[in-house]
């Protein structure tokens, strides 16, 4: 097991001298800025935390308590800066970048993005994805060996693009089968509801929304015209990795703004009973169960149920 754990060491080192000498890590001054990368690091979290203390970032960054008061106190000494004690202990002093700091960190930060897109664009969608994939996998898994909370990546909601409808049917049918037991009979259901919603597609009154973390399909919802009046929402999706931040009630907040808009007098749905998550963010957002029918359906009995909204 030694051997096994060396090697796989050995790994992790070698991918970190990949890192540090690729993006620029070894630099005497990060991005020619005339800051060292904790310096700049520094910035970063004063910048994007709100109420950060120096017991704060060095707890976080895993630095000298002594070390990083240093850091800070330069930072200080050229107004780049700001401290005020915190409002629950006076011994603590909260962290914020003064207006010279936000002008000197801007342009750093929009340096640092354009230098990895530089650095990226020369691979394939594919291997974008791939690499944003395993970049955040790496990320989690080492905090976890760190025993850190790692870094929660943005998830953003877009309209769907090619390619977008194949993730969202194999979803459906993996996580399905994974957590409910239904057969693939479903997975061909979600197909040709997927492929009329593509072949159909009016974009006037219907929508497809796609979550993203990173670059990679975590959700999806859409809804669809049944009428001049009545509007559906179907295809409604998370995956367990974006399950907890509430992405479910945001996608259909969504489908409601979006009919709303249009001027939908309703908005439908049809699920079954045994879906509990999804039904509760159906209920919280105001649909009402309107019908229930108990049916075989996917290899499982299932009760199907009709919810609307009244818009």
């Amino acid at each position: 097991m030694t051997e096994v754990l060396q090697f796989r060491a050995e790994a992790l080192r070698r991918f970190n001298r990949t890192h540090t000498s690729i993006v620029g890590l070894l630099q005497q001054a990060y991005l020619d800025s005339g800051f060292s990368l904790t310096e700049v690091r520094v910035l970063y979290e004063v910048a994007h935390r709100d109420g950060v203390t120096v017991a704060n970032l060095a707890r976080d960054l895993l630095l000298d308590s002594g070390y990083l008061s240093r850091i800070v106190r330069g930072l200080r000494d050229r107004d780049l800066v700001d401290a005020r004690p915190a409002p629950d202990d006076a011994r603590q002093q909260v962290l914020s970048l003064s207006a010279q700091g936000a002008a000197v960190f801007a342009p750093l930060e929009r340096k640092s993005q354009a230098e990895m897109m530089d650095l990226i664009a020369g691979l394939g969608e594919a291997d974008q994805r791939a690499l944003v994939k395993a970049l955040d996998t790496s990320a989690e898994l080492l905090n976890r060996a760190a025993g850190r909370d790692a870094e929660a990546p943005v998830i953003t909601i877009r309209g769907h693009r090619p390619g977008d409808m194949g993730w969202i049917i194999s979803t459906h049918g993996r996580l399905y089968a994974e957590e409910f037991g239904w057969d693939q009979s479903f997975e061909a259901l979600v197909a040709e509801i997927g492929a009329a919603f593509l072949r159909d597609f009016d974009p006037a009154w219907e929508y497809c929304w796609v979550a993203e973390r990173s670059g990679v399909p975590v959700g999806s919802v859409t809804v669809v015209r049944k009428s001049a009046t009545e509007a559906q929402l179907r295809l409604l999706i998370i995956d367990p990795a974006a399950r907890g931040n509430r992405l479910g009630e945001r996608l259909v907040d969504e489908c409601i703004r979006f009919a709303t808009r249009l001027g939908y007098a309703k908005l439908v749905l049809w699920t079954n009973d045994n879906l509990h998550a999804a039904r509760r963010i159906y209920q919280k957002a105001g649909f009402r169960l309107v019908a229930s029918e108990p049916h075989h359906s996917f290899g499982v009995d299932l009760v199907g149920q009709n919810w609307e909204l009244t818009l």
